[in-house]
């Protein structure tokens, strides 16, 4: 017999964190959060809960734990997006039905308690954080800013009535050559016929300093269509910045500049962290952050984290720019290869981007979505 339980106390929520730990421990492929980060989901000041609110659930058998889930109530994306929906995040549960509707039982009685229509998921307090079921790429090693599910997670949510509400795809690229003399000149027309330039920084601290605050603006207003985003919040933007101290390298930063100094456009990678954690088991430890340090300092791949633009930008070839200091970015600091992470499949403006590289769409993710 299966017993769900909402998640109250100290030994509980070690519990809730620690199970997917156990449940992928020795597989090649799973790259855990930061175990520092997860703990913060459950202090009542976490950063996303002055417009949200979440409840968590452990599925036990004989005494043992067998599953994990979270709901959210977004009401930042609920009001945006005209709808009563309740998001369903950390499942992870053994290849049992019985538990897995134990599970989602649990989160779709929240959410018609809460009075909402639908629930949708995977999918985090906002796009920032990991979203979307892996259906395709299970033997691709996750980055660190998405998660690893097993295959079997797809046969579970389907038998329990969930459908496709959207799918992302996701690239693997590398470097044909080295950078394009003839696109360095097109971006360079492009740079000086709309009086743009790229913004400088002496170090990480220095490019925050100078362009914290625009770097967001930038964001919200490029984003603000994407399925699943929700405006920055202050708190947001706070931790979002402490966590870039640690790992952005202005190296692989272009923030792109009118001639007044406001930000237009920017793209944003992160030096690819997932091998630095693994052993860890997403905790840093002293040895773990050695790891990291030199995966920032001397990256063989990069994870393309942001791009945005404003939208009278959008639409005049600064695109092209980004791409074209990718390839510079790629070939200048020794990097191997660069993922995407994820891209909305029907976005085609960015997925053609990809073509100047070898790109190999090597994984595929799923929002689900279900009707109470």
């Amino acid at each position: 017999m299966v017993t769900v339980q909402n998640v109250q106390t100290k030994k509980q929520r070690k519990e809730f964190i620690a199970f997917p730990l156990r449940l992928y421990k020795g597989n090649p492929y799973f790259v855990p959060p930061l175990y520092g980060d997860e703990k913060k989901i459950f202090r009542s000041d976490y950063h996303y809960y002055d417009d949200a609110e979440a409840v968590y659930f452990l599925a036990y058998r004989d005494g043992k734990t067998v599953g994990r889930i979270s709901g959210i109530l977004q009401r930042a994306s609920n009001l945006k997006w005209n709808q009563k929906r309740v998001r369903f995040t950390r499942f992870d549960c053994i290849d049992d039905q019985e538990v897995a509707d134990a599970l989602f039982s649990a989160v779709e009685n929240w959410a018609r308690e809460k009075g909402m229509e639908e629930v949708v998921g995977p999918l985090g307090f906002s796009d920032l954080e990991r979203e979307g079921l892996l259906i395709e790429g299970f033997d691709r090693v996750s980055t660190f800013e998405e998660q690893y599910n097993f295959p079997y997670y797809q046969k579970l949510i389907e038998r329990r009535g969930y459908e496709k509400d959207v799918d992302w795809i996701e690239h693997r690229l590398s470097l044909p050559n080295g950078p394009d003399d003839r696109l360095d000149r097109i971006c360079d027309k492009l740079m000086t016929r709309y009086n743009l330039h790229f913004g400088a920084a002496k170090n990480t601290k220095d490019f925050l300093d100078k362009y914290a605050d625009k770097f967001f603006e930038v964001l919200d207003i490029s984003y603000r269509d994407i399925y699943g985003t929700v405006p920055f919040t202050d708190k947001m933007k706070k931790e979002l910045i402490k966590n870039f101290n640690l790992v952005i390298d202005i190296r692989f930063v272009r923030i792109v500049l009118d001639e007044n100094d406001r930000p237009v456009c920017l793209g944003l990678c992160f030096p690819a962290l997932g091998g630095a954690l693994q052993k860890s088991n997403g905790r840093l430890t002293l040895p773990a952050l050695f790891r990291v340090l030199r995966a920032v300092r001397h990256p063989k791949v990069i994870d393309l984290a942001l791009v945005g633009s404003v939208p009278e930008y959008t639409n005049k070839g600064l695109g092209s720019v980004l791409i074209n200091e990718l390839v510079h970015m790629m070939h200048e600091g020794g990097v191997e290869y660069c993922e995407t992470n994820l891209n909305l499949e029907d976005n085609h403006n960015i997925i053609n981007q990809w073509k100047i590289f070898h790109a190999e769409q090597h994984k595929r993710r799923r929002a689900y979505v279900k009707k109470l």
